[in-house]
């Protein structure tokens, strides 16, 4: 358990780490998307201030203590990968503020670390999910079709993403396959950011997420 906000707490957590060789994959994803969070006008100061913590500092601080750490086993080779969002890539009336705000800074905190630390042989790229299948996302949307179909409507997929297709992406980031991939912002969100007018007809079927399933027979 680590509040990633608290940099003693990242730095015992990746130390931690050093007992067993160290590091060399960093996953930055912890982050919180507020209730409270709006626009400019309503979003009170402590809610901001909450979500740059996490969703900034957090990100911040797992990528110092990664370095660290794999400057102290003397590693040629590290991956960071950094949880962004496509709210950092593309604009919305339901606004989120301090999350949208936060998760621009992803980016350019990001592709400044790449640029940093590339001739030492560590790797730091984001990752850009869209709004995911989850249950939470489904509570949220619930029987409001017309909420719903706000926001559908914008995948030319004609689906929400599942978050299976987010861990396929994070894999190949952590990789060796990858190993030519730096500071380059990974958007995975079905063509979201490059839709204009969508197709119509039924949505293909998604990936079947065999992590939950109680068997693989």
């Amino acid at each position: 358990k680590c509040d990633v906000s608290k940099e003693d707490q990242v730095q015992s957590l990746v130390e931690t780490l050093d007992s067993w060789g160290g590091l060399d994959v960093m996953f930055n994803n912890a982050g919180i998307m507020h209730a409270q969070d709006d626009d400019a006008v309503n979003t009170p100061e402590q809610i901001w201030d909450l979500t740059q913590n996490i969703n900034v500092k957090g990100v911040w601080f797992g990528c110092k203590h990664a370095v660290l750490s794999l400057r102290r086993h003397n590693k040629t080779r590290g991956s960071i990968i950094n949880t962004a969002s496509v709210v950092a890539l593309v604009g919305a009336a339901t606004p989120q503020l301090a999350y949208t705000a936060s998760k621009g800074a992803v980016l350019a905190l990001t592709r400044e670390l790449a640029m940093v630390h590339a001739r030492e042989g560590y790797r730091f790229n984001n990752l850009c999910p869209a709004p995911l299948n989850t249950p939470l996302l489904q509570d949220w949307l619930g029987d409001d079709q017309a909420k719903r179909q706000r926001r559908e409507v914008h995948f030319p997929m004609g689906r929400f993403g599942e978050a299976v297709e987010q861990a396929h992406a994070v894999v190949f980031l952590a990789s060796d396959e990858s190993s030519f991939v730096n500071g380059h912002d990974f958007v995975v969100d079905g063509g979201m950011t490059k839709a204009y007018v969508t197709p119509e007809g039924p949505a293909p079927a998604a990936p079947v997420n065999n992590a939950s399933k109680a068997s693989l027979e």
